[in-house]
């Protein structure tokens, strides 16, 4: 199929603009030979500038016309609101971001056949005092928000409703703004619930990142799972935690789907413990998160004899978060057990995706390095260590997945699977766990997104340096190179990778 008329197209609204919500499923998608468009970057949000609401939902009108369209996946993120950050941000009222839910009813109407998957998140409540990403007084009440949630969460059996001040020092007007956008949010995510019961749409995810077993986000999921049990199609709607990762997720389950295919997986894990840990930033067990990551992608778990052996390299028990810095010890019994299980699965012939889950922001150094030591890298299906377990999880199983639609249609890309392999391994392990951590200090000052436009392209030719040697010297990169490298958000959180 050289042709690219002839090949089937999926429609992505994105969560935002960041490589891992825009690239990454359009390498999930290629790794099956299939086509991913997504809107041009001058309807999409830039950082904290939100995307055109208007014209992104005439952008997905747009592309539901063309015939060659086999599936819609929508961020109801970006189609409300603009983006990720516009969500806790924008003062667009329930009226105003209700009305732009009509896009969807207006994509069934003139394309009754035609399949929509959505993701729409539960708004975190980010337990720091950065405003990079949230309204800007949560630099000085943003940990007092985020325990205020938690508060209201434990409190949520009791008959009677404190005052305020016995709750949080926070003062009641920036409560007031920070509550009434939770609740436009919250009514949102009920009503894509009744889009689900009313078959506008085919699926749906509700997903929440950076929450935790006691918090506001956590307690909303309370009363949206009652309506899930109320609703007889609530049944059908996966509601776990992730965010960034769920695009690739719902492009794989739009490929199974399209395909007639579904991918199978048994799950492994050389620390049988860790599967019952609840990651960092999550509120449910790794096991539990995993299974819900294998159904979004349209896949099934199974016991033994999967299409691919998803392998989990599992939680620190002690939880250190590799953006503060490489762990003072390396647990080698946890490396050798992880390195030990891949090998022995692969030598069996299985198809080996491996998620390394062990820290969030960042792979487990140790582990990548006595892989490649091992010569097993190169001969993983798929890999994911960025982030926190759900984004890594999601991304690592949507590849997977997509390798698995790809052999059984014989549209199966090599070339895209071994670059979205080495595109993962390059950011989670060499710039993440290595480059951030050893040169980030320099290159970055505490205050971002950088301003001087000199010291992002000088933090851009380092890292591409630096990424370039640890490509050649460690990675399985045999002729793919770093064609591109840029900071998207003019910060050290994440980067954008071109490979050829």
């Amino acid at each position: 199929m050289s042709d690219t008329t002839l090949r089937p197209r999926i429609a992505l609204l994105p969560l935002d603009d960041r490589p891992v919500n825009v690239r990454l499923p359009g390498d999930v998608a290629a790794v099956a030979g299939v086509i991913l468009d997504v809107p041009p970057a001058e309807i999409l949000p830039s950082y904290r500038v939100a995307g055109d609401a208007t014209a992104l939902g005439a952008w997905l009108l747009d592309r539901v016309a063309d015939p060659a369209t086999v599936h819609v996946v929508v961020s109801v993120d970006m189609l409300l609101y603009g983006g990720l950050i516009a969500s806790r941000t924008s003062a667009d009222t329930t009226r105003e971001v209700l009305e732009r839910l009509d896009v969807l009813r207006e994509v069934r109407r003139r394309r009754p056949e035609l399949p929509i998957s959505a993701v729409s998140l539960v708004t975190r409540a980010s337990n720091s005092y950065s405003a990079a990403e949230e309204p800007e007084y949560w630099r000085e009440h943003g940990k007092e928000i985020h325990a205020l949630g938690g508060d209201a969460h434990r409190l949520l059996d009791e008959a009677d409703v404190l005052p305020l001040s016995e709750l949080t020092p926070v003062p009641a007007e920036i409560v007031s703004d920070y509550s009434a956008r939770r609740l436009r949010n919250h009514i949102m995510n009920l009503s894509t619930l009744a889009l689900v019961e009313d078959a506008t749409l085919d699926f749906l995810a509700i997903t929440a990142d950076d929450t935790a077993p006691f918090a506001a986000g956590s307690a909303e999921q309370v009363w949206l799972r009652h309506w899930m049990r109320m609703l007889p199609s609530g049944r059908d709607v996966l509601m776990y935690p992730g965010a960034d990762e769920v695009g690739a997720a719902l492009v794989a389950r739009a490929l199974a789907a399209n395909a007639g295919v579904t991918a199978s997986f048994s799950v492994a894990c050389a620390d049988a413990e860790g599967m019952t840990r609840i990651p960092p930033y999550e509120n449910m067990s790794l096991a539990a998160s995993a299974s819900r990551q294998i159904r979004a992608a349209g896949a099934v778990e199974v016991s033994e004899g999967g299409d691919v052996t998803l392998v989990l390299h599992a939680p620190d028990p002690d939880r250190h978060d590799m953006f503060r810095g490489r762990p003072d010890q390396v647990d080698e019994d946890a490396v050798a057990g992880t390195v030990a299980l891949i090998r022995e699965r692969l030598d069996a012939g299985e198809h080996v995706a491996l998620a390394d889950v062990r820290y969030p922001n960042g792979a487990d150094e140790a582990l990548v390095r006595a892989l490649a030591e091992a010569g097993l890298l190169g001969r993983l299906e798929a890999f994911g260590g960025w982030n926190t377990a759900g984004n890594t999880l999601g991304s690592v199983v949507a590849v997977a997945a997509a390798g698995v639609v790809g052999r059984a249609t014989d549209t199966f890309d090599a070339r895209a699977a071994r670059i979205a392999l080495l595109t993962r391994l390059l950011d989670d392990f060499a710039y993440q766990a290595v480059v951030r951590t050893d040169s980030g200090p320099a290159l970055f000052p505490d205050v971002y997104p950088m301003a001087d436009d000199g010291r992002v392209a000088t933090a851009e030719r380092v890292i591409r340096e630096e990424l370039t040697a640890l490509l050649e010297s460690t990675l399985p990169a045999e002729d793919v190179r770093i064609q591109e490298l840029t900071l998207p958000w003019r910060r050290s959180f994440e980067i954008g990778l071109v490979l050829s």
